[in-house]
């Protein structure tokens, strides 16, 4: 087991980021789970097919959201019941795709925009050089949490992925996880 740093400033400086991990991550799933009238593991589910699931399988759905089976299963179920998602055929003839409907898309569009009221709330007063260098060092961090993380729930799956660069390659998360697994497959093009 890892332990703090030996020095009190080291250890302090840990301390205050698990704290606002935490803090921040209960204010973003109230605050989503509120948007969508859902519940987090839903309001996650539904920024995942907006912002970068295409039609995915319900395994598929499943493994970003570190869900089992049948959990995945009962989300969608619930989902589908609110008139969010519809189920439609997969890629082959045992696997289920799940779709946003309109209502779902606007209930996205509404988790994202309660996520990053929170986050800027978070960031009041900062200038743009304290977000640039502040930035940089969350950069680091989440390179760190990437290489180290083995399974469970994708680190994006709320995420805005124009907003932390992926689409022009600066996205920290991406770039540490190519590092570590190798540049994803090229689809032809």
């Amino acid at each position: 087991m890892t332990e703090f740093p030996d020095t009190p400033a080291a250890a302090g400086v840990g301390n205050v980021l698990g704290a606002l991990a935490l803090v921040l991550t209960d204010r973003t799933a109230a605050a989503a789970a509120e948007a969508s009238d859902q519940s987090a593991s839903a309001a996650a589910a539904l920024s995942a097919l907006h912002r970068f699931l295409d039609g995915p399988t319900l395994d598929q759905l499943r493994r970003v959201l570190g869900l089992t089976p049948s959990g995945a299963v009962r989300l969608v179920d619930r989902l589908a019941a609110a008139g969010l998602v519809t189920r439609g055929a997969g890629g082959d003839g045992r696997s289920r795709s799940v779709a946003l409907t309109a209502a779902g898309r606007d209930a996205a569009e509404r988790i994202g925009a309660a996520r990053a009221e929170v986050l800027n709330e978070a960031l009041d007063g900062f200038s743009a050089a304290d977000r640039d260098h502040l930035g940089a060092l969350l950069g680091r961090v989440m390179a760190n949490v990437v290489r180290a993380k083995d399974g469970g729930a994708w680190i994006c799956r709320l995420c805005d992925l124009a907003a932390c660069g992926r689409p022009t390659g600066d996205c920290p998360a991406a770039n540490a996880a190519a590092a570590k697994y190798g540049p994803p497959p090229r689809t032809p093009g």
